[in-house]
């Protein structure tokens, strides 16, 4: 499980997160709606151990990962997924997602084995290995980040706006895409504003205003709830 305690965090004088408790269960996919700015990037940042928190826990799988360096909580199976990609455009899609495997570069076979898999998940990947990753499409490229995500042999992987910026059709194939992950046992935390394409493929969900867990509950209660769907699907 992974399980976030009274988590507060401060940048100087402002109060990105203030109080955040949240917690997904071994092979839960967990939704995080909110507006942009609302702290749903602060909440990864913090986990993957990029943003300092000013008080309470983080565990995953009985450890405590507050105070642990980013690349131990990856190698401990948390693996974090950027809103915005954060690819080397120069770089060739081969290149970007052997990056993700940095932490495991001494396992040359394992390193391979997952290749394959995340190849298996893309085959667009395959086709394309040796072309500039700058070049591809944007639904290609978030192909590219989730996959160099996995490289990192994910536990829990935390995607922070997979849909931004994509075209509806590219956004189902990517949503599809997550669904099979979890499916086959790795825990997801979803950082999303598209509300009803995400809350489809949940089970529960948290909403976040100004730093602060609102609401939380599963995925029908939400889809249902007049507040959510107004301030999220349009309804």
């Amino acid at each position: 499980m992974l399980q976030l305690d009274n988590i507060s965090v401060n940048y100087g004088g402002f109060r990105a997160l203030d109080n955040v408790s949240i917690h997904a269960k071994e092979g839960e996919l967990v939704v995080l709606l909110g507006a942009n700015g609302a702290g749903k990037s602060s909440i990864f940042l913090t986990i993957s151990g990029l943003n300092k928190a000013s008080t309470g826990s983080i565990r995953f799988g009985g450890k405590e990962l507050v105070g642990m360096k980013p690349s131990s909580i990856v190698h401990d199976g948390v693996v974090h997924c950027p809103e915005g990609r954060k690819l080397f455009p120069g770089m060739s899609v081969l290149k970007n997602l052997l990056l993700g495997a940095y932490v495991h570069r001494a396992d040359k076979a394992g390193v391979n084995r997952t290749l394959e898999e995340v190849f298996s998940l893309f085959p667009i990947l395959h086709e394309k290995r040796e072309v500039n990753a700058g070049s591809l499409s944007g639904g290609q490229q978030q192909m590219v980040a989730i996959g160099r995500a996995l490289m990192g042999r994910p536990k829990a992987l935390l995607l922070d706006e997979p849909s931004l910026g994509l075209a509806p059709l590219v956004v189902k194939q990517v949503f599809e895409v997550i669904q099979k992950i979890n499916q086959a046992g790795t825990t997801v935390l979803l950082a999303e504003q598209n509300a009803y394409a995400a809350l489809k493929i949940a089970s529960r969900a948290y909403v976040i205003e100004s730093g602060r867990i609102v609401m939380e509950g599963d995925r029908d209660e939400l889809l249902n709830n007049e507040q959510v769907r107004k301030a999220y699907i349009g309804a």
